[in-house]
């Protein structure tokens, strides 16, 4: 079901934080491109603004992204040369400038990174050599103090664009596709104090390239790919770890996968994906978690996929990814999106 988009007040409201539609009308508001998809009249405008910062290193899509102490990463990847990257480059929000850190050991597209006490996990992905080929099951743990990597013991069957969280001191590994390309339900708990796998509850349905977001102590998966068909859904499941089970929520707004997700000033950010029509998405979708409920935010500019996203202070950022579907026209852009 599509939910309503909200909106609110012409006056008193427009000075909150928390307002993220406008009546159509009002003059001013924020300067944000207006590239990509229409807003959805021609007399509203949608909240939010987008610009860029500092561009990557290095051309970029499928890679895993982070936030740790105050730095964003960016984990592996496929580049203009290398199908999977060990590359591992940190951004400085604070100085704006990116720097190169220890290499993978191993390269990787499309894996799932998470950071978790000062340590940054990067689990499964694809080993290259074709789209979805060669997924891993191989598990590894980087310390940005002392610059290096080490492996983990691996997961229990190999898995690429499988999402991957940090809650309770653990590590979540669900979803993904092996090495059949069958997409999965699995989900795994790594315990940094013990070194160990343990199985949790499976997704309640099997997707891969979804979004993956921590919220109060609870996992959200949002959108991604299908078993069987492998098309693109709009599902929202939300994991308990207190009750070790998994529930519904609210659905996106647009069924997408590949998009990037970041949780920012109170909203689930879901953006851009792959692809319809021959185009990647450009739709921007903020979850509102108290309110169970989207709300179409600025879309991005242009649309995109395969890329990651982090939120650090005052913006959620959004790094490289493809503009065109199936991996076309790979971008080294950093851009940034802000709500008043």
């Amino acid at each position: 079901m599509r939910l309503p988009v909200a909106r609110l007040p012409l006056r008193g409201a427009l000075a909150a934080s928390w307002i993220f539609v406008l009546f159509a009308g009002i003059t001013g508001g924020w300067l944000g491109w207006s590239a990509g998809r229409p807003p959805q009249s021609p007399s509203t405008k949608l909240q939010g603004s987008w610009s860029r910062k500092a561009p990557l290193l290095t051309k970029r899509a499928e890679v895993g992204v982070a936030a740790l102490d105050g730095k964003i990463y960016v984990v592996g990847g496929a580049t203009p040369e290398d199908q999977a990257s060990p590359l591992n480059q940190e951004y400085d929000p604070a100085a704006d400038r990116w720097r190169d850190r220890a290499p993978l050991p191993h390269g990787l597209s499309h894996p799932g990174v998470a950071g978790l006490n000062h340590k940054l996990y990067a689990i499964g992905g694809f080993s290259g050599g074709g789209v979805h080929v060669g997924a891993l099951d191989l598990a590894f743990e980087y310390d940005p103090a002392t610059d290096k990597w080490r492996q983990l013991p691996p997961l229990s069957s190999p898995r690429g664009s499988v999402g991957v969280a940090a809650v309770d001191g653990k590590i979540h590994a669900i979803g993904g596709r092996g090495l059949d390309k069958e997409t999965v339900a699995t989900h795994q708990v790594y315990d940094p104090s013990s070194e160990k796998w343990a199985e949790g509850p499976p997704l309640p349905t099997a997707r891969d390239h979804m979004g993956v977001i921590v919220v109060d102590g609870k996992i959200h998966v949002i959108g991604g790919r299908t078993a069987g068909t492998g098309d693109n859904t709009n599902l929202h499941d939300v994991y308990d770890p207190a009750t070790n089970s998994w529930r519904s929520a609210a659905p996106l707004l647009t069924a997408r996968s590949s998009g990037a997700a970041a949780y920012y000033h109170g909203l689930i950010l879901y953006a851009g994906g792959e692809c319809k029509d021959g185009k990647t998405f450009s739709e921007n979708e903020g979850y509102d978690p108290k309110a169970n409920r989207w709300l179409a935010l600025s879309p991005l500019p242009p649309g995109r996929h395969a890329f990651g996203a982090a939120a650090l202070g005052q913006y959620a950022y959004f790094a490289g990814g493809a503009l065109g579907c199936g991996g076309g026209s790979v971008s080294d852009e950093l851009l940034v999106f802000k709500l008043p």
